[in-house]
């Protein structure tokens, strides 16, 4: 069997980190969010992030005790049971092809709304080409683009607080909230979170995995976090709840309610960059999930070829981007956030149930992060709304069905 190249440092992991975070709640998931939570939605906001901190440090330690492809596929294989590996392999590949038609689409409608699919599939056809590069370049690649938004992100928030209509009042709860609110609006900030998983799928390409991933899955988490709190209250100051929540573009938005309309369209262009690095990190990670299946032949062998000039997974990459691209063609994207973040609170779940399997050598964190990631997960992914479930638990069901079959057919 061929391995992955081991080329990435501690900083290429953090910059993969946040280029996988950065771009998919600010630019994406704040509109729902505050649709479902109002302007509580800061503590929404909280509300995911201990649930991801939890996932957080669950998936650091798995992955340096396991620091092959896979991620949760591979840890709830080895810790828990095959079966349960393969549903977790199943919500990653479903969830995170939905994520990546929601970064594609958005990207689009930022940046070109009148062509919104096909510059989505544009998109997904050059950022592809460019993973098939090598993970090297996708690295290169990501760090060029956190460090533009995050530069973009912080002229952003001094733009908002020096408005002379910026009211902190705004930030002031003014609408109760019902406890399914709250959570929901958490469940849809979680999708934000959930781009540190492709630091763990990406495992079997870094250098010193326990040293590395233990140190940079919690710090990016934590960065991006910190950015996210400054981001949405500097926003909401700016222009208030109800205006974002009904924008399509809503720190575009912002920006106009501050008094500088004339740079919406460098949002738009701030925007459009932050998808295109969660894009292309997901693309990576997706494909590596499906390389260590096929692997194990819970999917067909075909796709663990890797190509030997770039140790690559080409087969498995270009797979991806065509599930990418028939979801690009039919689905809505605040729907497919919804069917999204069900998938990936499900496969957290499965990551912080493996999580208690871990001994105390193996443990850096304390056991009862691994049980509120667990307890957090379940109660965010059920709060969802019922067609989010309903085709979340479709898609999953489907791939286990074919699972069970297949392993009964070839008797292993």
């Amino acid at each position: 069997m061929t391995a992955l190249a081991r080329q990435l440092s501690l900083t290429d992991a953090v910059f993969i980190g946040l280029a996988a975070m950065l771009g998919a709640g600010i630019f994406a998931a704040i509109a729902p969010a505050l649709t479902a939570a109002g302007n509580w939605v800061w503590l929404s906001l909280l509300l995911a992030a201990v649930v991801a901190y939890c996932n957080a440090v669950s998936s650091a330690q798995l992955a340096a005790c396991h620091p092959q492809a896979g991620g949760t596929y591979l840890y709830a294989r080895e810790r828990l049971h095959p079966l349960a590996g393969f549903i977790a392999g199943a919500c990653f590949l479903v969830g995170k092809t939905a994520s990546g038609a929601v970064m594609a689409l958005t990207f689009a409608h930022y940046l070109l709304p009148a062509y919104a699919k096909p510059a989505a599939l544009l998109a997904l056809a050059l950022l592809t080409a460019l993973n098939l590069l090598g993970i090297a370049k996708t690295a290169l690649v990501s760090r060029l683009i956190v460090v533009m938004v995050i530069a973009g992100l912080l002229a952003i928030v001094a733009l908002c607080l020096s408005a002379p209509t910026a009211d902190w009042r705004r930030l002031l709860p003014s609408d109760s909230v019902s406890p399914a609110g709250l959570l929901q609006g958490a469940a849809i900030w979680f999708f934000a979170f959930a781009g540190y998983a492709r630091l763990a799928t990406l495992a079997e390409e870094v250098r010193e995995p326990r040293r590395v991933l233990t140190r940079a899955i919690p710090l990016s988490l934590t960065l991006v976090l910190g950015l996210y709190l400054l981001v949405s209250l500097a926003a909401l100051s700016a222009a208030g709840p109800s205006a974002l929540a009904a924008s399509a573009a809503p720190l575009a938005t912002a920006v106009e309610a501050a008094g500088f309309a004339a740079l919406a369209p460098a949002v738009r262009l701030l925007a459009a960059i932050a998808c295109l690095g969660v894009l292309i990190a997901l693309i990576a990670g997706i494909s590596r999930t499906l390389l260590a299946m096929s692997r194990n032949r819970d999917l067909p062998g075909f796709f663990e070829h890797i190509e030997p000039r770039r140790q690559v997974p080409r087969r498995a990459e270009l797979t991806v981007a065509l599930a990418i691209g028939i979801a690009i063609t039919s689905l809505d994207v605040y729907e497919a956030i919804g069917f999204s973040a069900f998938c990936v609170l499900l496969y957290y779940a499965l990551t912080n149930a493996s999580a208690l399997k871990l001994s105390k050598t193996e443990r850096v964190w304390p056991r009862a992060l691994s049980h509120i990631g667990l307890v957090g997960c379940l109660l965010l992914a059920f709060s969802l709304p019922d067609k989010a479930l309903l085709w979340g638990g479709l898609c999953v069901s489907a791939l286990t069905v074919y699972y069970l079959i297949r392993k009964n057919r070839h008797g292993y």
